[in-house]
């Protein structure tokens, strides 16, 4: 019993992953392996390396820093994932139009790398918009509507404490709402039940038991070790910030939270890392709140969607299961009909050499910078770019 008990103790905070479209993002290390249900049936996997900059440099990996990195990387993570899976479902469009043929032949720019900034860009703004300058202003708008009703008698923005709790609660608001209606787009569901596949999966890993479906599915979809619980944690931890802020103008007011957001990112990431491997009553009090806001971004899964979860996990840690094989586990697979199998392989086959070709952009342009004119055009026609 000790010995099983070491076991599960050691692989708690082992390995991570996320949800993708119709698939499993795992990730152990330096290792990372991308599952994805093809409509064939099968499972294709995908295997990546990925080292942090933390284990480059020390000094990134000191408490609170580690945590701002990690946000930063996990963004990047999850959009490579999200093209990786894209890519290998076969869900690009068949042929570049002119206008990105344009932007490959005269700026060497691809078109993905554009929508990739201008997405980012756009999200950013958003998020800054509905979770900072919102609530903020919302914080004024109710502390003039109290003042007013209360003749002045009662001004909110002399209480700073109250006052961060009112911003806190649209903030909270907010972003629970945002997620309940994404939650109702069909494809999104889809994902939170991934969701809750990677979860299950992990649960299964750490207790030490065989990873097969039957076993996944005995346990639970909420993990205290979730990205939904770090979100939420950065709004509570934004609320006990925002005391210590008595600027009143919703600007300034909102430009500090932004100057503040890395302390905050960096604390909540801390309370994760620190809930993940430890299991007390002060713990799963702590972690009760973002367990609750995962019964709107996980689902439960079906039998096709824990194999996913399964395969991914197992080919992320290549040292605990070597040679490992999802057709050898779940296969083989049986293709719906010759002419589905035929025209789904092509558009698949064409999608993954569009993704290779964008990864191996910035290298052709670097070999074409330091060519003439003439070898430029030869360069060309011999890579087909």
């Amino acid at each position: 019993m000790a010995r099983k008990e070491k076991i599960r103790n050691c692989r708690l905070g082992r390995v991570g992953g996320q949800a993708v479209i119709e698939g499993v993002m795992m990730k152990s290390g330096d290792n990372m392996a991308i599952a994805s249900r093809m409509p064939d049936g099968s499972i294709l996997v995908q295997k990546k390396r990925f080292t942090s900059a933390r284990q480059k440099h020390k000094i990134l990996n000191l408490p609170i820093i580690r945590g701002v990195v990690n946000f930063v990387e996990m963004m990047k993570l999850s959009y490579t994932t999200m093209d990786a899976s894209t890519a290998a479902l076969g869900l690009e469009d068949e042929e570049p139009s002119k206008f990105e043929k344009w932007l490959s032949e005269k700026l060497h720019v691809d078109i993905m790398t554009v929508v990739m900034v201008i997405g980012i860009i756009l999200g950013l703004g958003l998020a800054v918009a509905l979770f900072i300058i919102l609530p903020t202003a919302s914080g004024n708008g109710i502390s003039k509507l109290v003042e007013l009703i209360t003749d002045g008698k009662f001004v909110l923005a002399n209480h700073q404490i109250l006052r961060a709790v009112v911003e806190g609660v649209f903030k909270v608001a907010i972003f629970l709402l945002y997620l309940w209606l994404v939650s109702l787009m069909k494809d999104i569901r889809r994902v939170f039940e991934y969701h809750g596949a990677e979860h299950k999966a992990v649960f299964c890993y750490e207790a030490g038991l065989e990873l097969t479906p039957e076993n996944v599915a005995k346990f639970k979809r909420f993990h205290p070790r979730c990205g939904t619980s770090f979100m939420f944690f950065m709004i509570l931890i934004g609320i006990i910030v925002g005391c210590f802020i008595t600027v009143n103008n919703t600007i300034l007011r909102s430009l500090i939270k932004l100057a503040l957001l890395p302390i905050t990112v960096g604390v909540g990431y801390e309370i994760i890392r620190f809930a993940g491997s430890h299991d007390n009553f002060l713990i799963r009090a702590i972690s009760a709140p973002g367990l609750w806001v995962q019964r709107i971004t996980t689902k439960e899964p079906d039998v096709s969607q824990m194999e996913c979860a399964i395969a991914a996990l197992k080919s992320a840690i290549p040292d605990e299961f070597p040679g490992y094989s999802a057709e050898k586990q779940f296969g083989p697979w049986k293709k719906t009909s010759p002419a589905a199998a035929a025209s789904g392989d092509a558009k698949v086959a064409a999608a993954r050499l569009r993704a290779e070709k964008r990864r191996e952009a910035p290298h052709r342009r670097a070999v074409m910078s330091r060519m003439t004119a003439a070898e430029k055009v030869r360069y060309r026609r011999k890579n087909d770019v």
